[in-house]
């Protein structure tokens, strides 16, 4: 069996809400490097989102991050099924 590499997480990692929607933003690298931040977003419901290029400080992972949910809204991670309704 592999053993897994250590991971050093960002402080800017962390739970974020947005419209009654929280997901799970890690940003991370392996421990003891200067290596290049990697960038995935989690939902309620597991689902990953994984972001192709590395980002050369986490405060760029972050601001990608920001930029997403700017752009596209905080929505844009969920199915169409995870949508929370209001009744």
């Amino acid at each position: 069996m592999a053993k897994q590499p250590k991971l050093e997480h960002s402080e800017l990692s962390g739970e974020y809400t947005e419209e009654d929607i929280t997901v799970l933003v890690d940003i991370y690298r392996p421990a003891g490097t200067q290596n290049d931040w990697k960038l995935e977003v989690v939902t309620q419901n597991e689902d990953l989102f994984e972001w192709g290029e590395p980002f050369a400080t986490d405060r760029e992972a972050f601001d990608e991050f920001l930029a997403t949910v700017a752009r596209d809204g905080i929505r844009s991670f969920l199915e169409e099924d995870d949508v929370p309704t209001t009744h």
